[in-house]
């Protein structure tokens, strides 16, 4: 539900530029996606404006890229994008906003990795470089990356709802690979994650990556988080390959807990396209197909 309780145009952002950040406000402006928390502008060639419109907590998470992002971009494979500026809140907007770096290619819920080679190392390398440790006033995530045990209850509800009308062919299968994730927890140290690594926010050039977006949901905790991405982001072929060159190579407890979350991310994703082709509000058509393949994936990997 959107609460901004302001029309988010080009001519608010452009009166915004001039007020706090006036050597930008004439780049051109267009808009270039909208997002669950934020709409993203491109402003000329290389900067985009963020704009938090459709969830409470989208301005903490502006913050807390604003403050972190700057630190942990350096030395990465991929480009992502730097938060640049941090626009206050005034009585035109009352909510804060951000300039970052623009970072160019398609989203992979519409444009997938057609290269597994190519898109398994590119992966790889990206979340090697990022899982670094993190210090201890690093956040922690607000709905995810906990224990996998807690999120029992929300497995049984999404499994049996996408059960009911079909989504999912075999739910046994699925619930096999889930309870094979009951394996020990993460002991090494708390570890960057970007935290909400599904195929809308990473892009892809020529059929592999080429950049990473949206890390509101940065938090530090168990690699295998961000890991269970590769289920839902990789072409068939591509797994083995991922696992050998990342660094250092998982241990199989922590491929069992990736595979779990890997699991609630892809019903996850199932919902939601699901509703976008039911032409419901918040509903992803292109987040289905993600969603199935990864499904496909994890129960034949068991």
């Amino acid at each position: 539900m959107t609460v901004t309780g302001t029309d988010i145009t080009a001519d608010l952002i452009r009166d915004l530029l001039r007020e706090q950040h006036p050597d930008l406000a004439d780049r051109p402006l267009k808009l270039g996606a909208l997002g669950w928390d934020n709409q993203v502008w491109r402003l000329g060639d290389d900067l985009a404006v963020r704009m938090p419109w459709a969830t409470e907590s989208a301005d903490a998470l502006l913050r807390k890229e604003h403050t972190w992002l700057p630190l942990l971009a350096t030395g990465l494979p991929l480009p992502i994008p730097v938060p640049q500026r941090l626009g206050e809140p005034t009585a035109r907007f009352p909510r804060p906003w951000l300039v970052t770096t623009w970072v160019p290619g398609e989203p992979a819920d519409r444009a997938p990795a057609t290269r597994p080679a190519e898109a398994a190392d590119t992966l790889a390398a990206f979340l090697t470089a990022f899982h670094r440790p993190a210090p201890d006033e690093a956040p922690t995530g607000r709905d995810r990356g906990g224990r996998l045990a807690d999120t029992a209850e929300g497995l049984d509800r999404a499994l049996a709802s996408a059960a009911g009308p079909g989504l999912v062919h075999d739910p046994d299968a699925v619930r096999a690979v889930w309870e094979d994730a009951a394996a020990p927890e993460w002991t090494g140290p708390r570890l960057w994650l970007h935290g909400d690594l599904h195929p809308a926010n990473i892009l892809t050039t020529d059929g592999t990556f080429s950049g990473v977006i949206d890390f509101g949901d940065l938090f530090a905790g168990d690699p295998a988080f961000d890991l269970a991405s590769a289920w839902l982001l990789l072409p068939d072929g591509a797994l083995d390959r991922f696992h050998t060159a990342y660094h250092p190579t998982p241990d199989p407890s922590t491929l069992r807990r990736a595979r779990g979350w890997a699991v609630l991310r892809a019903l996850a994703g199932i919902h939601i396209g699901h509703a976008g082709d039911q032409g419901r509000p918040g509903g992803k058509p292109t987040w289905g197909p993600p969603g199935q393949a990864a499904l496909r994936r994890l129960t034949a990997s068991l």
